[in-house]
């Protein structure tokens, strides 16, 4: 890949390629915007099968960050990072105090979290080279951050809600859930509680076997759950679940879950799914939740503050879905002018001199 070209035409900072011999350690470190203050992102443990894809997935999930944030209206900018390797065999104390040492290298403009295969447990070992990582299990940590992107994954719900029937009550309506993990189950919860009827699937049976159990959901095959008779779709586990098989198959007013990169296709699916007439919640904006709840570690931690933050996420979507109507552009599009217009005005306004303070 043309690696600086790519930087240009999508507007990243810094690319830092990490190898610790000692440890083992092979990471790629992505910083892409920095407007809206410190990149923070999580990082990914993955055994890419080439250097390439894992600099390509870093590049394109610190790019997602900046995105996420901006949106959210956190005062962060986009970072992430990779580790290739096997989650479940090359883990060790050496190879995260390695990684830390290259976080710490950089000063501060990016900091690091749990994500994709790597833990609070793994970040501990971090911490004890840098003090630029979040999601520690301490006093001072915002703790597992599933049931607070849950939580605004139900609000932006209702306000899909408000949008296709003109109340945001989700009582009597059918969502079907696909995926019913950390996220989905906190979700169920949370769509029980106000009445709602569920489908659930899952590729874990003794997942569903919960969810029917605690909230007498509906349980059916995992390649059945596109085409359930359904008010609302939730995809709350894999990406690219919305595609040109499927898309077909959904027979919902409302797509609306926690699920990352949804859409195969943006371009494509991203357009075909407002033309099917179905509203469609950009994902990045829906499950910002987790992300809300780390990053209001920076400030010291405090629930109700970070909880409060992302039940906003409601109103954020009704923003999204008002620049979608101003600029006569499907709803993935709007999510994204949404986080470009933040940046280009918060950086206008930082361009600006301000006198120092004197004596």
């Amino acid at each position: 890949m043309e690696i600086f070209k790519y930087m240009e035409k999508y507007g990243y900072e810094q690319v830092v390629l990490c190898h610790d011999k000692a440890s083992g350690l092979k990471a790629v470190i992505v910083i892409h915007d920095t407007t809206l203050g410190p990149a923070l992102g999580g990082c990914r443990m993955w055994p890419y099968e080439s250097e390439d894809e894992a600099i390509t997935d870093a590049l394109r999930l610190a790019r997602g960050m900046t995105y996420k944030n901006a949106a959210a209206g956190l005062n962060i900018g986009g970072g992430k990072s990779v580790i290739i390797g096997d989650s479940r065999k090359d883990k060790s104390e050496e190879l995260f105090r390695a990684f830390g040492k290259f976080v710490q290298s950089l000063g501060g403009r990016y900091i690091t979290a749990e994500d994709v295969g790597t833990s609070p447990a793994d970040m501990a070992w971090v911490a004890l080279e840098t003090d630029y990582v979040r999601g520690l299990n301490d006093a001072n940590s915002s703790g597992d951050p599933s049931p607070v992107t849950a939580l605004g994954t139900y609000k932006g719900m209702k306000a899909m809600a408000k949008l296709a029937y003109g109340d945001d009550s989700l009582k009597g309506k059918k969502v079907a859930i696909q995926g019913v993990g950390h996220v989905g189950m906190y979700l169920a919860e949370f769509l029980h509680k106000e009445g709602a009827k569920l489908i659930v699937t899952d590729i874990h049976p003794e997942l569903v076997e919960k969810a029917v159990k605690d909230f007498a959901a509906k349980a059916v095959r995992p390649e059945e759950i596109y085409g359930v008779d359904c008010d609302i779709f939730a995809p709350c586990a894999l990406g690219a679940i919305i595609n040109d098989e499927t898309l077909p198959q959904l027979k919902c007013k409302i797509v609306a879950g926690a699920a990352n990169n949804q859409l195969k296709e943006p371009e494509k699916h991203g357009v075909e799914i407002e033309k099917r007439g179905i509203l469609y919640a950009p994902d990045y904006i829906i499950n910002a939740g987790g992300v809300i709840n780390v990053a209001d570690e920076l400030m010291g931690y405090n629930q109700e503050r970070a909880h409060a933050k992302a039940a906003d996420i409601y109103n954020t979507i009704l923003k999204v879905f008002e620049i979608a109507k101003r600029d006569s552009i499907p709803s993935y599009l709007a999510a994204d002018r949404l986080a470009e217009e933040r940046i280009a005005r918060i950086g206008e306004l930082r361009k600006k001199y301000i006198p120092p303070r004197c004596c």
